[in-house]
């Protein structure tokens, strides 16, 4: 019986990570001028362990980023694998599955980051796509657009925090 319980709470567990996570992101990389500065970001960011599958629109020098189920996303990694083959982050837009997450003041945590929404008028549900606006996922003067109307947040005792517009 007691195995049994730990079996039940261990599936309620997983379902709940499973749900509650990034899904996916698109990412817009400045200063691309061929396909072999694509190929080379694109195979940069392959080697990070929570990235699945990507695919990239050159037009646009947008990777459309798919993430591993049940593993943690670190942002800061994408921002500096781009930066590391020479180039910037235009725009960052992960997408957010909301089912099981509910905001506490425009707030929730993820993976031992928290992840302030700056302009949630509303109770988001479902798969939302947001925009990560720090210095570093953003041209300086959109970032400070942003950062400018967030109120001061208190860092946490562990992990970053990111701020999100939706």
């Amino acid at each position: 019986m007691k195995t049994l319980k730990i079996y039940i709470l261990l599936f309620i567990a997983t379902v709940t990570v499973a749900k509650a996570q990034f899904t996916k992101a698109e990412l817009q990389v400045s200063g691309l001028t061929c396909s072999l500065c694509a190929k080379t970001t694109e195979k940069s960011l392959k080697a990070l362990p929570f990235v699945g599958e990507i695919k990239t629109d050159l037009i646009r020098n947008v990777y459309v980023i798919t993430f591993k189920n049940d593993v943690p996303v670190d942002f800061d990694q994408i921002s500096k694998k781009v930066k590391g083959s020479g180039f910037f982050v235009n725009y960052l837009k992960p997408t957010f599955n909301f089912s099981n997450t509910t905001l506490a003041d425009n707030a929730f945590t993820y993976g031992g980051d928290t992840y302030k929404v700056l302009n949630a008028e509303k109770p988001l549900s479902g798969e939302v796509s947001l925009m990560i606006v720090d210095k570093g996922f953003l041209p300086n003067s959109v970032s400070k657009k942003y950062l400018g109307k967030a109120a001061e947040t208190a860092a946490p005792a562990s992990g970053k925090v990111y701020h999100l517009a939706i």
